[in-house]
């Protein structure tokens, strides 16, 4: 018995040690199990499910729609740009971007796999702005984009003893790692509330969002009021830094201040006719 256990401990250690990748922006050592193919497969039919029960708004004929398809286009054309100027390129295979504004008083956006994005209306009244918008979306677009989800399933996949493939843990407890996948990807939780993602994806996030909106020509500045009006939406309702996954509110927005400089690099504004 202490024989089988040391090779199982020898197999999950090794097959960790495989499932560990740099990543070619933040330079971070992550741990991803899952083939990115195969949760962009699962993003795509989720996707299609949710938008089938949340009826999404017509860009043709209203203009919040319209502004989170313009928003979503410059950002997705300028990360493209900027992964291929950087030789990279080729991790956006099987991005097939989509953006969908929902009817939903929730203040809440995010981005599956493969590109798929929605936005609720509840967001706007918080984000008042395009520029504001651009910095949420980005900052969406970052958690897909790095794979935060892809390490938030390995490691809930692990913890309930199914450190196997996706394919595998559908079939053997397709309730479990289906609810595992929304909550990775933070379908149902709000902007203000806990989300599913660690204070390093966090920070992450809020770094390239707003790197990414300063490459679609938005004034990355806005990102800085943004997070002051998040603060203020919050009504105080958060745990201390120390009890929570997520910076706190102090901490986000000191962060936001220390990377300005260098999304102002980035920054080139386009003018409009």
């Amino acid at each position: 018995m202490k024989k089988i256990r040391i090779l199982a401990s020898f197999l999950i250690g090794s097959t960790l040690m495989v499932a560990c990748s740099k990543n070619s922006i933040t330079g971070r050592n992550q741990l991803k199990l899952l083939p990115e193919s195969e949760l962009q497969a699962m993003g795509a039919q989720q996707y299609q499910q949710f938008l089938s029960e949340n009826r999404p708004v017509s860009p043709s004929a209203d203009r919040d729609a319209e502004m989170v398809r313009r928003v979503g286009q410059r950002l997705t054309t300028a990360i493209t740009n900027y992964y291929n100027q950087k030789g990279i390129g080729e991790q956006l295979k099987g991005y097939n971007w989509e953006y969908n504004l929902v009817n939903n008083k929730e203040a809440n956006a995010w981005c599956m796999p493969g590109g798929k994005i929605v936005v609720y209306s509840g967001l706007l009244p918080i984000t008042q702005n395009e520029a504001a918008l651009a910095v949420v979306i980005g900052h969406e677009i970052s958690h897909a984009l790095f794979q935060h989800g892809n390490e938030r399933m390995s490691q809930g996949l692990i913890q309930q003893g199914i450190g196997t493939a996706l394919s595998v843990a559908l079939s053997s407890r397709p309730a479990e790692t289906q609810n595992l996948f929304l909550q990775a990807y933070g379908i149902g939780s709000t902007v203000f509330g806990t989300l599913p993602f660690s204070r390093t994806d966090e920070s992450e996030a809020d770094h390239w969002g707003l790197n990414f909106a300063a490459m679609a020509g938005y004034n990355p500045n806005e990102g800085l009021a943004l997070w002051q009006r998040m603060a203020a939406a919050s009504n105080g309702n958060k745990p201390p830094e120390f009890l929570s996954d997520h910076p706190s509110d102090e901490r986000r927005i000191r962060d936001i201040q220390k990377w300005m400089p260098e999304a102002m690099k980035y920054y080139k504004p386009i003018n409009r006719k």
